[in-house]
């Protein structure tokens, strides 16, 4: 079992950053795989990042690149999210998720066992 919990969203005007942050705790972490997703109002859920707590090896979303960035601390357990440039279209409730050591089906939501409660980030123009 692994257990999430999120922070850090808030409300931001466009442009400005956010830095989101995952707690985890529970099974050996550097077996699993961390992302984040986001899900806004009427919309699906969809895959933001993922990180692979081992090596640090990531992937992003492409409305995403360059704007946000996916990272791991070891010594906190912890999973961030910094979010720079933010836009309008960022605004969603973002969720983090873990899954077994593997990028296969990474942007996947089915594909993930484990949930954080979610944090609302909210883009005003």
């Amino acid at each position: 079992q692994v257990q999430l919990v999120e922070s850090g969203g808030g409300l931001v005007q466009a442009g400005g950053s956010l830095r989101l942050s995952c707690a985890a705790s529970g099974r050996t972490l550097s077996e699993y795989a961390m992302a984040w997703f986001r899900q806004a109002p009427g919309k699906e859920r969809e895959f933001v990042a993922w990180i692979f707590w081992g090596s640090g090896g990531t992937l992003y979303t492409r409305s995403v690149k360059g704007r946000f960035t996916i990272s791991r601390d070891n010594d906190k357990n912890t999973v961030d999210l910094q979010m720079n440039s933010l836009k309008l279209e960022d605004t969603a409730v973002y969720y983090c998720a873990a899954k077994s050591a593997s990028s296969l089906f990474y942007e996947d939501p089915s594909r993930y066992p484990y949930w954080g409660q979610g944090t609302q980030v909210t883009v005003s123009s």
